[in-house]
């Protein structure tokens, strides 16, 4: 593991700390928040880019039989609830 994977593990241990105490006192937004960032530093350390989680996400909702379809004007106003739930 080279030393900047070091210290993004060590980042990432101190985000899962912040989030459980986060979840403790029902700061539920903020934790939902944080979660994204350690989704985030998660991808670094493991060399995943943007591009490979959206491939996964249409892939997932292909086999789902939910072929992702184009906005409408009306709803590109309108804002969307995320398509992944971080959880761990």
């Amino acid at each position: 593991m080279s030393h900047s994977d070091e210290q993004l593990q060590s980042v990432l241990e101190t985000l899962e700390e912040c989030r459980k105490v986060l979840n403790e006192v029902n700061s539920r937004e903020s934790a939902e928040l944080l979660s994204i960032v350690i989704l985030d530093v998660r991808m670094k350390l493991k060399g995943i880019d943007s591009a490979d989680l959206k491939a996964l996400c249409d892939e997932m909702l292909r086999s789902a039989g939910n072929e992702p379809q184009p906005p409408s004007k009306q709803t590109q106003d309108q804002p969307r609830r995320p398509l992944l739930r971080v959880v761990k």
